[in-house]
This record gives C-alpha cells, sequence and structure tokens, in this order.
C-alpha cells in the first residue's frame, strides 16, 4: 500500500523529460532512457505509454530475456503485432538486445520500441553500435528543483531546503513523511551500484564502498588518484577504473579542471560530486541537522551543482562543465562554457559571504558572467 501511494505521488510530479521524449516520438527511432536505480523510469515509462496499447517486458524476468535473447523476426513480429509500443525494461541484461531491436526497426513496423536500464555499463555497449542513427538517448535523474517546484508551490519547495540538503531528490525520499534514513540507506547500499558489481567483474566489492566513503568525505575538494590509492592501498589504475563505473552507474560525475595550458594552472585533478546528497550523507552515516555539521558549504556546492547538471542536461545544453584553480590556490568554483563563452559560478550557502572573483582569472579568461550563488537566490539558476 505505502509503495502504491509513492508510485501514485510521484506520478503525480511531471517530469521534465516527459515533453523531451515525446518530442522524439516517431516509431522511426528506439527512445532509450538510463538513468540511476529508482529515479522514476518506470513511472515515467507508464505516463508515457498511458492510453495506448503497450507491451511491457521486464528483463529481470528470466522468461523475459530467454525470449528475446536471439530471437527471430518471425517470433519477435507477432509478440509486437497487436501493440502500438513495446517497452523493454532493464534492457541490459539481455544479450545483444541492440541487434533484436535493430531488427525490428529494419523492418518498419511502425511500433514506437523504448528501453530503459539502470546503469550506462552494458545498456551503451549493448545498444551503441547495433542502434546506431536509430535511437534516441535521454537521462532521467533524481527528482529536480524545478519539477517540486512546478508540483507544490516555491514557498512550500524552498522551505524544505535544509531537508533536500540533508536527504537528497529521490522520489521515494522526496515523497516520504518518515524513515528517510531508512530508505536511503538501502539506496545507498549494494542495490544503488548493482549493475557495477553484476555486470562487472568487480575482484574487491568492499573496495568500492571504501572508494565511495573516501569520496564522499572529499566533496567539492579536488580529487588525487594517486593519494586515494594510497589510502586504499591499490594501484592508481584500479582506483581510476573503479571511479569511471561509479560514474557510469549514475553514482558520481566529475568536474574536470579548466585550463589554456598555462604553467600555474591545476590540470589534472577533478572534483567529484555525487548526483544526490541524501546517497553521499547515507555513504557516510550522516544525517545531522546543518546548525550540527561542518560540511554546509560542501552540500550546497554539491546540491547546485547536481541540480544545474539536471536543468542543463533537460535543456539539451551542448557546452562543457569545469571548475578552475591555480597553482597560488585562487578558484572559480563552477564554469560553464558554450560556443567559447565562459560563465562564472561562486558558490557560497550564505548571503553574507563576502564573494570576489579573482582577477587572475577575470582578466585572463573575461567571462561573459559571473554569478554568486546562495541560499537566497539559487533557485533562480535552476
Amino acid at each position: 500500500m505505502v509503495t502504491q501511494i509513492i508510485l501514485y505521488l510521484c506520478s503525480m510530479i511531471n517530469r521534465d523529460l516527459y515533453k523531451n521524449i515525446k518530442d522524439d516520438w516517431d516509431n522511426k527511432k528506439a527512445i532509450v532512457i538510463s538513468g540511476p536505480r529508482q529515479v522514476g523510469k518506470t513511472t515515467l515509462i507508464k505516463e508515457l505509454v498511458k492510453n495506448t496499447k503497450t507491451l511491457f517486458l521486464n528483463a529481470d524476468d528470466p522468461q523475459v530475456r530467454t525470449q528475446l535473447t536471439d530471437a527471430n523476426f518471425s517470433f519477435l513480429s507477432n509478440l509486437i503485432a497487436d501493440y502500438d509500443v513495446l517497452v523493454v525494461d532493464e534492457a541490459q541484461r539481455i544479450q545483444n538486445i541492440g541487434v533484436t531491436i535493430k531488427m525490428l526497426l529494419d523492418a518498419h513496423l511502425g511500433k514506437q520500441i523504448i528501453l530503459s536500464g539502470s546503469s550506462s555499463l552494458e545498456l551503451g555497449n549493448k545498444i551503441n553500435e547495433p542502434l546506431t542513427g536509430r535511437k534516441w538517448e535521454h537521462l532521467l535523474f533524481p527528482i529536480s528543483w524545478k519539477e517540486l517546484c512546478n508540483y507544490n508551490t516555491f514557498a512550500t519547495t524552498y522551505s524544505r531546503l535544509e531537508e533536500f540538503l540533508i536527504y537528497g531528490m529521490y522520489p521515494e525520499v522526496v515523497t516520504a513523511t518518515t524513515k528517510k534514513q531508512r530508505i536511503l540507506s538501502q539506496l545507498s547500499g549494494s542495490y544503488l551500484y548493482q549493475d557495477v558489481l553484476e555486470l562487472v567483474n568487480i575482484k574487491k566489492p568492499d573496495l568500492l564502498i571504501k572508494l565511495l566513503n573516501a569520496l564522499a568525505l572529499q566533496l567539492g575538494s579536488e580529487v588525487s588518484y594517486n593519494e586515494l590509492s594510497k589510502i586504499l592501498g591499490v594501484d592508481r589504475m584500479t582506483v581510476v577504473n573503479y571511479i569511471d563505473l561509479l560514474e557510469k552507474a549514475f553514482v558520481i560525475f566529475k568536474l574536470q579542471p579548466f585550463s589554456s595550458n598555462q604553467r600555474n594552472e591545476i590540470t589534472s585533478k577533478p572534483k567529484i560530486y555525487f548526483y544526490d546528497n541524501g546517497i553521499r550523507n547515507a555513504i557516510i552515516g550522516q544525517f545531522s541537522p546543518l546548525s550540527n555539521r561542518q560540511d554546509v558549504g560542501a552540500l550546497f556546492e554539491n546540491f547546485f551543482i547536481s541540480e544545474r547538471m539536471k536543468k542543463l542536461q533537460y535543456e539539451a545544453f551542448y557546452g562543457k562543465t569545469h571548475y578552475w584553480r591555480n597553482n597560488q590556490q585562487a578558484e572559480i568554483d563552477y564554469l560553464e562554457i558554450l560556443e567559447n563563452e565562459i560563465t562564472a559560478f561562486e558558490i557560497k550557502y550564505s548571503p553574507n559571504r563576502k564573494v570576489k572573483f579573482t582577477k587572475s582569472f577575470t582578466e585572463k579568461y573575461q567571462p561573459k558572467a559571473t554569478i554568486v550563488i546562495n541560499k537566497d537566490n539559487f533557485w533562480e539558476y535552476l
């Protein structure tokens, strides 16, 4: 009953990705929806296919995997003959799914095909080559600030800012009135990166947990792969590979340093952020209120940058995102670069913090805009 209520509430929150996918609805290409587990992909798909005759196949079911693995065209065409839409959930679990879908698309049967998966690990590997030029790709993230404001009111949503900084924006967490910590503890366990464990031969799963904990404690700071390798007692390439896997499982994302090859600029150390504050806090087991925390600035920075990433993704931003720092420790928190124009952001939770953009950056790069983000104005940019 509780799960049904949560699904109902989530279905009432209009997702920005809905319109983007509907714009690609043409029966000529497959629609591929990926993203973290439990962010509402299935709920979104059910909204998309409402009032259509849809065959919904979940590849978590062994029988479905058997049916669709290397299936012949006669079987497939008969399977979907009476439907307008074919949905294959957790499509990465089916061998040669890309070849199977290519066969259907090339037959021009007039069926809309939707593939979804909770990881880009194998979903991408299994469909990219067979479906080159035959797919539209979309990423779905946890609930965004904009989506929640549209569902509630701005006043209601803004009043929950501290809650979002601590517990994040996963649909089940946002809609829950109690047990948020328990929900996040379950989400941040192996379930969150189950695809990493299942689809990649990880020899040291405990190392993955230790790495996540180390990254969570360095939130918003430059990350040294060499230092992490020493802390974890493994070689540098193992750290690099595990971080890459966590990115593909949509747990973390990187900001690379921006540089024009100036000798005094940082060029190699990325910053690593979590797609969701709640997941980060669950990993380190820290749900204290902001008044009792030392990491408020890092939490707010992670919140703003992850929300900004959602916005840019949904609005098809084709530029690049970075941070900037030089060897004298002058820094710009976040940059967006589009057509050689730079927008620079400094992110401080308190509106009382005095912020000056370093001349060593502004005089050299002449940014189009310099923007100070704080808790009183962040929403203007989301």
